[in-house]
């Protein structure tokens, strides 16, 4: 589905970033769906991701290297072996392509064929993105236009909209001075990565392949990869097999690891100190981030290690609301990215990135925001099979905060 020289271009852009010159924007569905497989989804939430990179690199003054969870997030792990439901219980949901989200049997049963069923959707949407990205979709004046629109009815955009007035000054200005989609490439199209949670090895070892010019081993389902923090031990078959590839790899790297173990999973990972390497993807929580980062900051810039940080401020904010959905709080989400910034900020390291479970939809998920989503509303599109999403206009709104952190 991709190719080596796509994977080591990431990696340049992920070198930069992991030296200060430049930041991560990743995000995307929970887990994709088979019923949810067609090209409007996949267009919406594209659209959402350049409209947020667009933000953040006018703010910022620096590329945002732009990495999709699509086209391969399909599989899920569960806490738990079994659910239970009225007093039934059956097998965990495993992701669509292990198994079926309804509550049966025959929907839990297991079935070797829904890998054939991934990838071949995992490929129509690598198609699906690349096309978009290259056919005119990506061109600036239209994105701006996307945000103007957003900011139009939204009950806070007055704090917003200067922002979005002066990315319109500036292509304004651009188209003044000559420079413009006809003959600017860099204004018309984008590049845009794909990664997902490599979690069914042996998926991703039918899809490793020998690059011929390097002779490196690259997994090719996807551009990068990363190990979740339930599969991320050292004597493990996922760090074993990350070891091997030469991707741009992360990992989800929460409030239980020390200090030891993680300069320990560093070298097994990252034996090179190659700045492009290693993305270390921080899932804390709101409430726990501030007592737990600063020491692991400290200690990885102490021994010189080269990696990425990143934040993926969803996963430790997970609630069960009164209404009974698994929920998230925008404000516990936007907590936890300011906590990450200003940890980094008192340890003099580079916060370098942001992971996001989102979707382009409109989607009532995540409590909170400027229309004020609240646990009532939760039942009135609440469409996720895994874990709760942040809507197109909840991740605008961050993408416009977190623009102003990144500023800073």
């Amino acid at each position: 589905m991709v190719f080596a020289a796509e994977a080591r271009t990431l990696r340049k852009q992920l070198s930069d970033v992991a030296l200060g010159k430049g930041f991560l924007l990743q995000g995307g569905d929970c887990a994709e769906s088979f019923e949810d497989f067609n090209a409007p989804k996949i267009r919406d939430t594209f659209k959402v991701i350049l409209q947020m990179a667009v933000v953040m690199t006018f703010a910022a003054r620096c590329p945002v290297t732009k990495v999709a969870r699509m086209a391969g997030q399909y599989a899920k792990p569960r806490s738990a072996d079994f659910e239970e439901v009225d007093g039934k219980q059956l097998p965990s949901y495993r992701g669509d392509i292990v198994n079926r989200f309804g509550f049966t049997e025959a929907d839990r049963m297991p079935n070797p064929n829904r890998l054939k069923d991934a990838y071949f959707r995992s490929a129509a949407t690598m198609n699906l993105l690349r096309a978009f990205a290259q056919g005119g979709l990506a061109d600036l004046h239209e994105v701006n236009r996307w945000n103007m629109s957003f900011l139009e009815n939204n009950p806070q955009k007055e704090l917003y909209v200067g922002l979005a007035q002066r990315i319109q000054d500036a292509l304004s200005f651009m188209e003044v001075l000559g420079i413009n989609s006809a003959n600017t490439p860099a204004i018309y199209e984008t590049t845009l990565f794909t990664s997902h949670e490599a979690l069914l090895l042996n998926y991703e070892e039918a899809l490793t392949r020998t690059d011929t010019i390097s002779g490196n081993w690259y997994a090719c389902s996807a551009h990068m990869l990363w190990i979740g923090e339930r599969t991320r031990q050292l004597d493990h078959a996922h760090v074993e097999f990350f070891r091997g590839i030469h991707n741009p790899i992360g990992v989800k790297v929460g409030p239980s690891i020390k200090e030891d173990e993680l300069i320990r999973l560093i070298d097994a990972l990252n034996p090179d100190n190659d700045p492009g390497r290693l993305t270390l993807i921080t899932r804390m929580g709101a409430d726990n981030i501030g007592a737990k980062l600063p020491a692991l900051l400290r200690r990885v810039k102490q021994e010189g290690r080269h990696v990425v940080w990143s934040s993926d401020p969803m996963h430790g904010n997970t609630v069960k609301a009164s209404s009974g959905y698994k929920t998230r709080d925008f404000d516990a989400i936007l907590k936890e990215i300011r906590e990450f910034f200003q940890a980094h900020r008192a340890e003099g390291t580079y916060p370098g990135g942001i992971h996001l479970e989102m979707t382009g939809q409109h989607v009532t998920e995540c409590t909170g925001g400027a229309y004020k989503i609240s646990d009532d509303d939760l039942a009135q599109c609440y469409k996720t099979q895994c874990d709760p999403r942040l809507n197109a206009d909840q991740v605008l709104e961050m993408a416009f905060l977190v623009a102003e952190a990144i500023k800073e």
